[in-house]
């Protein structure tokens, strides 16, 4: 089964993204878009559980118009949990908004026999009837026989009548949501080695791909995102992570040798950062709580970052990497903010 034999599902059509987007001003940075060749609506803002965000705040967020909610069951469930209920809530079976919610969730068990019983434990404990994408989780350098072995399931996990979902019928219960979306919708892969992202990004066994991205990590814009034609309707949706951080650290607090004065972004900035590149779809951030929910939206509401703030953004990733030196850089690239 190919991407194109999956017939649109949507409770809001792709095609309609625009209708949402009367809720926000006008701007060239959309809040709602079409996830790549998905059939999903999306919202340019995703919510993952990483910052242990609580349920309270998660229902908020859903209410402000952020639609798009990450799930990691194994690995990190300690700090997701939190968010858990509200997922419930708004996920489970007889819920009236869940084809209003794209509920992405996550194994990093890279094994092919592992995913009937990942997804088990993800329906099981959120009392759901199908995931929206389902992700292949830290694809690192080591792991391109394993990705390719866990892809080539696609065919039998995802859409109605899958060879998966026929078991999880048997052993979760039917419904008209479970014959109607299949157990999962789309496949999506989380990227930490570039060029297995860039190797699976044409592959027809993947819907979505999603890889770190931020002012000092910017491999992804060459290797994935600029290789892309943003105008292609059957290209991957992109998703974005740790657009805020890095190994070196928080990329708000400002490196060391910047000059007084300059622009030092804010986390709102740094996700339009990533969401002002080629094909982005969607940035995941870890938001903690309300009033950074609040703050993130407000941000998007200011568009995509110019040209100008591009490249500064570039040299301000540059020096917290300790790329360059304060001296290499002409006092005409520098941007001065109050």
């Amino acid at each position: 089964m190919l991407i194109t034999d999956l017939a649109p599902q949507s409770f809001i059509p792709s095609d309609q993204a625009h209708l949402l987007n009367t809720k926000f001003p006008e701007s060239d940075l959309p809040f709602y878009r079409k996830l790549g060749r998905t059939d999903l609506t999306v919202s340019c803002l995703g919510l993952g559980g990483g910052g242990g965000i609580s349920s309270e705040d998660t229902l908020y967020a859903f209410d402000q118009g952020i639609n798009y909610f990450f799930y990691s069951s194994d690995l990190h469930h300690y700090i997701y949990s939190s968010m858990a209920e509200a997922l419930r809530q708004m996920c489970k079976r007889g819920s009236s908004v869940r084809e209003k919610v794209v509920l992405a969730t996550v194994t990093y068990i890279k094994n092919p026999e592992a995913a009937l019983s990942a997804l088990f434990d993800q329906l099981i404990e959120l009392g759901i009837d199908y995931i929206d994408v389902f992700f292949w989780g830290w694809i690192g350098t080591n792991d391109c026989k394993a990705l390719e072995d866990c892809l080539q399931l696609s065919p039998d996990l995802r859409g109605p009548n899958s060879l998966y979902q026929r078991i999880i019928e048997r052993m979760f219960g039917t419904s008209e949501r479970l014959k109607k979306m299949g157990i999962v919708r789309y496949i999506g892969a989380s990227f930490h080695d570039m060029n297995l992202a860039q190797q699976w990004s044409n592959s027809p066994l993947l819907d979505v791909v999603m890889v770190r991205h931020n002012v000092a990590h910017r491999s992804a814009q060459e290797q994935v995102f600029n290789r892309l034609d943003a105008q292609d309707p059957l290209r991957p949706g992109i998703v974005t992570f740790k657009s805020a951080g890095s190994k070196m650290g928080a990329l708000w607090d400002a490196p060391a040798s910047l000059p007084k004065g300059c622009w030092q972004p804010s986390v709102p900035d740094l996700y339009r950062y990533s969401l002002s590149q080629n094909c982005v779809d969607v940035c995941l951030a870890g938001l903690r709580r309300r009033e950074e929910i609040d703050a993130a939206i407000a941000g998007m509401q200011q568009g995509k970052l110019t040209k100008t703030e591009l490249d500064y953004l570039n040299l301000y990733g540059d020096l917290h990497r300790n790329r360059i030196q304060t001296c290499d850089i002409a006092p005409e690239q520098l941007l001065y903010r109050t």
